[in-house]
């Protein structure tokens, strides 16, 4: 359990190690809505999330992703206009196998998995209260 004032409980100290450690265009794979709204408090994006697209049999039977949807929500409600890019299965599990960190979650939903790149954030947003101090 994190006890930090205004970290989400959700990250552990193990995630949190690993996302101090990230670099800029490094990524992490993860399932679960959850922990990715308390992901986007911490972690800024560097382009849009990234999903596996629905397979030929899944499309054709019209199978719904609705954690997608949660997905979307939580990208927006964190300020993101470009949420999610979907890529092919094996695209997908290629780049997976490349991410930085991979969160297992026992994400029940089909097509829950999502992969974030890293960010940066721009220094003078971050330390302006401090260089008016100087």
């Amino acid at each position: 359990m994190v006890v930090l004032k205004g970290v989400p409980a959700l990250l552990s100290p193990e995630l949190l190690y690993a996302l101090a450690r990230m670099g800029h265009g490094d990524e992490i794979g993860l399932g679960i809505p959850k922990l990715l709204e308390a992901l986007l408090k911490l972690l800024p994006l560097d382009s849009p999330a990234v999903v596996m697209k629905l397979v030929p049999s899944d499309q054709e039977r019209g199978l719904r992703t609705t954690v997608w949807e949660d997905y979307e929500f939580l990208l927006l409600q964190a300020g993101y206009t470009s949420t999610l890019a979907k890529i092919e299965r094996f695209q997908f599990y290629e780049r997976a196998k490349k991410a930085f960190a991979v969160v297992a979650t026992g994400e029940p939903e089909l097509y829950g998995s999502i992969i974030l790149r890293k960010g940066t954030i721009a220094l003078g947003s971050q330390f302006e209260p401090w260089c008016r101090l100087l």
